[in-house]
C-alpha cells in the first residue's frame, strides 16, 4: 500500500509563524550557523569554537554537549540539526591522534548535505591573547582573499565560496568608511595552506580628505591545512545557486545610453495614412452648402448606378 504523507499544518499563531520562516524567500536573511563538537575535543578546538561564536553572533547556535558522529561517514545527524535550527551552515570540531585539532566547515541545501571541507589547525591564537581593543558587535566583516591559489584548485574555489557564506551578512546597499571596521584576511599558498588573520581597521589623520588606514591584529589567528573534502556535484551546485525568476535582470530592448549617461529609446511605428489623419477643425475649412449638396448628389448617383448594375446581372 502506498504511504500517505501528512502535510504539516499549524494550528496556532506561533506555529504558523514558524512554518512561514522555513519557507523559501526571494531575498534570504543572514544564514544561521550551528557549532557542534565530536566525541573528543582539545583546548585548541574549543577555543576556535568560542571565537567563531563571538564572530558570528547573533546568527549562530552553539551546542554544549558532545556528539558521537563522523560527518564524512554519516552526515544524517548534521542534517537533522540543520532542519531543527533552520541553519544551513555548520562547524564541527574534533580531536584525535590521526587528525589532531580538526575543524570541519560545511553547508546544506534544502537540509541535505551540500559541501563539507576538513581543515587542520596550527599556531592558533585566541581573541583573549591579543590585549587590544576589539571591534563592536554586529559589525559586518570585510573579507580579503590573498593569493592566486584560490582560483587554481577546485577544493580552494569551494572553500572560498564556503567562507564567504560563513561570514557574510545581509547585502549592504551603501557602505560608509567607518563601517569597514573588521577585516578578515585569508591567504592561500600553493601547498594548500590557508592563513587566517583578523584585523581592526584604524582611521588616522593624513592631511588629506581620505584618512590613512592602519590594521591592528585582534585575533583569532590560525594556520589551516586542507585535509579531506566532500563536494557537491556540478548539477546540484547549479541547482543550489539558481536565482529566482523574479530577481533575474530583465534586459529592455531598444534602450541605450550615450557617453553622457542620457537614455535613448527607439520606437517602431506602422505605416501612416496621412489622408485619414484628424486635423484641427477650423471655421474657414468648413464645406459650403453648395459643396455639401454636390457631394450628396454624387453619392445618390453612385448608389443608383450600383442598383442598376445588380439588376442587369
Amino acid at each position: 500500500m502506498p504511504v500517505i504523507q501528512r502535510i504539516k499544518k499549524a494550528s496556532t499563531r506561533k506555529g504558523k509563524k514558524a512554518l512561514l520562516a522555513l519557507e523559501p524567500k526571494l531575498i534570504e536573511e543572514a544564514k544561521q550557523c550551528f557549532l557542534i563538537q565530536g566525541r573528543q575535543t582539545s583546548e585548541i578546538t574549543k577555543g576556535i569554537m568560542k571565537d567563531l561564536y563571538t564572530l558570528k553572533k547573533p546568527n549562530v547556535v552553539m551546542f554544549q554537549r558532545k556528539n558521537d558522529l563522523s560527518p564524512f561517514e554519516d552526515p544524517t545527524l548534521l542534517e537533522k540539526f540543520s532542519r531543527a535550527k533552520n541553519a544551513p551552515l555548520f562547524v564541527f570540531i574534533s580531536h584525535s591522534k590521526k587528525r589532531p585539532h580538526n575543524v570541519v566547515l560545511g553547508r546544506t541545501f534544502d537540509f541535505t548535505l551540500l559541501d563539507m571541507i576538513e581543515l587542520g589547525v596550527d599556531n592558533f591564537r585566541r581573541l583573549e591573547d591579543f590585549k587590544i581593543d576589539k571591534i563592536s558587535t554586529l559589525i559586518k566583516p570585510c573579507l580579503v582573499f590573498n593569493g592566486s591559489a584560490w582560483e587554481q584548485s577546485e577544493d580552494l574555489i569551494r572553500l572560498k565560496s564556503l567562507l564567504v557564506d560563513m561570514f557574510q551578512w545581509e547585502k549592504a546597499k551603501v557602505i560608509r568608511l567607518q563601517g569597514l571596521e573588521h577585516v578578515l584576511s585569508f591567504t592561500a599558498t600553493q601547498d594548500s595552506k590557508i592563513f587566517l588573520r583578523s584585523y581592526r581597521s584604524v582611521l588616522k589623520k593624513s592631511g588629506e580628505v581620505t584618512p590613512r588606514v592602519e590594521l591592528e591584529e585582534i585575533g583569532p589567528s590560525m594556520d589551516l591545512t586542507l585535509r579531506r573534502t566532500k563536494l557537491a556535484s556540478e548539477d546540484l551546485m547549479t541547482q543550489a545557486c539558481r536565482k529566482p525568476r523574479e530577481l533575474r535582470k530583465v534586459t529592455k530592448k531598444n534602450i541605450s545610453r550615450d557617453v553622457f549617461g542620457a537614455k535613448h529609446g527607439r520606437i517602431h511605428m506602422g505605416k501612416q495614412e496621412v489622408g485619414k489623419l484628424q486635423t484641427r477643425k477650423m471655421k474657414g475649412l468648413k464645406k459650403t452648402p453648395e459643396e455639401k449638396k454636390r457631394l450628396r448628389m454624387e453619392k445618390k448617383k453612385a448608389a443608383r448606378a450600383m442598383t442598376l448594375q445588380e439588376i442587369s446581372t
